[in-house]
């Protein structure tokens, strides 16, 4: 009961009974008693003329009484507004210090009403926006920790070409260690390398040599628009590549080496030991056992033949030559290399590519699928025609490709098989990327294997 009376209804309620209240005395007191013995006392015994509340009439006295009331009525509506009008401006107070960014703003007040209420939710709410001010804070000192000391060069630039933020690294690449904000970036690019200035003016991402203080130096360059705060903006990252790319190369000379040294070996050592064996037995005139040996020291050097055949291939690939090529008759020379099965209707347009390379993709994929173990009837190809983009797809149901493999089956010299070259798939890779497309692979469900050869239909080179 003692809550509901303390609330703002109660209060409220409580201010309007005392205001009928003090109106029906007021008015009581005017017309009835004792104003009207008080002005009938003045008029006979001190003879003054003052008209009695009866002279007035009903319609007087009620005037009479709203006048009186008035004041009494201010004042208790001052009383009931007082609160809630000091609670309004510091809630003004409060959002003009949200707008301008200052979280410190509280309201000191001690209420059991809905204004309480109300002011320990605002006070909730700020405390809520400066822990989130001050992680965000945290953040971005962290991110500009971060981005002020990665080795990548970052330029972002605004609408009218001038840089609006440039780290570290992007200062020493391009103006000697000083700041970059506010210049023009197209002055700064005037005085850089040629090859770097066009790479930034072509607007796409590029991997290029520049020749900077007597060296080369190979960047990655990655460019981006996007809008900030509504307006356009260009950001620019350069990635400095030389290291990496000399550890890549490194590491697959290493790998180049270690494949050729095993095949040679592979190979070298059973004819070393096979040429020994003919000598005793040619000297030891047992003549009828040395057809066998020329016959496994032929079989290893034509496979060693092989071997470096392969690599050569790979080392000497021409570049694509595309042409319209129609699907029955090269789907028919493929048929003679390999088995398959069409998953899906040919398409009705030729595509265009090189028929010779792309063939030669296909046989060794489709080869690729029956070494691994799928049933013979589940090697399937398939042809899809998406308007600018045509899709082959080789797919199988052997026991697929680990997460590891998938990540590196593409790169030259590796393969999980023990008689592998690992070229297959590199050589896919790089006939697809001359074409201007590219290789996918990918774990089917149920198990299996595919691997997917996009090649462009328009503007192949």
């Amino acid at each position: 009961m003692w809550r509901r009376l303390n609330s703002l209804q109660g209060r409220l309620t409580l201010l309007l009974l005392l205001a009928a209240v003090s109106g029906a005395l007021v008015y009581v007191g005017i017309t009835q008693w004792p104003l009207p013995q008080v002005l009938d006392w003045l008029h006979k015994d001190l003879a003054l003329s003052v008209r009695t509340p009866a002279q007035l009439g009903r319609y007087g006295g009620f005037a009479l009484s709203v006048l009186v009331l008035l004041p009494v009525a201010w004042w208790l509506a001052h009383r009931a507004m007082a609160p809630v009008s000091r609670l309004l401006r510091a809630l003004e107070g409060a959002v003009a210090s949200y707008r301008d960014g200052d979280f410190s703003f509280s309201i000191a007040a001690r209420r059991s009403d809905e204004l309480g209420e109300l002011i320990h939710m605002h006070n909730a709410l700020g405390q809520t926006l400066r822990e989130q001010r001050q992680h965000l804070v945290q953040r971005e000192l962290l991110l500009e920790t971060v981005v002020q000391n990665t080795p990548v060069a970052l330029v972002l630039t605004d609408s009218s070409g001038r840089v609006a933020y440039a780290n570290l690294a992007s200062r020493h690449l391009f103006n000697e260690g000083k700041s970059l904000n506010g210049l023009d970036f197209a002055e700064l690019l005037a005085e850089a390398p040629e090859t770097l200035r066009r790479a930034v003016e072509s607007g796409e991402d590029a991997l290029l040599s520049v020749e900077m203080d007597g060296s080369e130096e190979t960047f990655h360059l990655s460019q981006r628009a996007f809008r900030l705060q509504g307006r356009p903006h260009r950001l620019h990252l350069f990635r400095r590549m030389t290291r990496e790319l000399s550890r890549q190369e490194v590491a697959t000379w290493k790998r180049v080496i270690r494949v050729i040294s095993h095949e040679l070996n592979n190979s070298l050592a059973p004819i070393s030991s096979m040429a020994h064996s003919g000598a005793e037995l040619a000297r030891r005139g047992q003549l009828d056992r040395l057809p066998g040996v020329f016959a496994t020291i032929s079989e290893r050097a034509k496979h060693l033949h092989g071997f470096i055949a392969g690599y050569a291939s790979f080392a000497k690939l021409p570049a694509p030559q595309p042409r319209p090529v129609e699907w029955e008759p090269f789907l028919a020379s493929l048929a003679l290399h390999c088995k398959y099965r069409l998953a899906a209707p040919v398409p009705t347009h030729p595509g265009r590519f090189d028929p010779v390379q792309i063939e030669q993709v296909l046989i060794n994929l489709i080869k690729n699928a029956h070494e691994s173990g799928s049933p013979e009837d589940e090697v399937s190809l398939t042809l899809l025609d998406a308007g600018n983009e045509l899709r082959i797809e080789v797919a199988d149901r052997g026991p697929g490709m680990s997460e590891n493999v998938l990540a590196q089956a593409l790169l030259p010299f590796y393969s999980t098989k023990r008689s592998g070259t690992g070229l297959g798939l590199a050589l896919a890779r790089e006939i697809a990327e001359a074409h201007g497309g590219r290789v996918l692979l990918a774990n089917r469900e149920g198990g299996g294997l595919r691997v997917s050869l996009r090649l462009p239909q328009s503007g192949v080179l």
